[in-house]
């Protein structure tokens, strides 16, 4: 997994799996996923920071918690 944030441009990119990516769809006018032929790929978000997804909260589940 790969996470860049593009910050002139507000651009938040996350690279979810490597592969080459078959389909693009627009979840929205700013969301962009990208399809490999075994899922999802990469999800590209325009006016990140300003839409409120950047910066990111991540957090970590543990598997033997759940």
């Amino acid at each position: 997994m790969k996470i860049v944030y593009y910050e002139e441009d507000d651009i938040l990119f996350m690279e979810l799996a490597k592969g080459e990516i078959v389909r693009d769809e627009s979840s929205s006018w700013n969301v962009n996923i990208g399809y490999t032929a075994d899922g999802i790929g990469e999800i590209t978000i325009l006016d990140a920071q300003k839409s409120g997804v950047y910066p990111l909260q991540i957090e970590r589940v543990l598997a033997d918690a759940a």
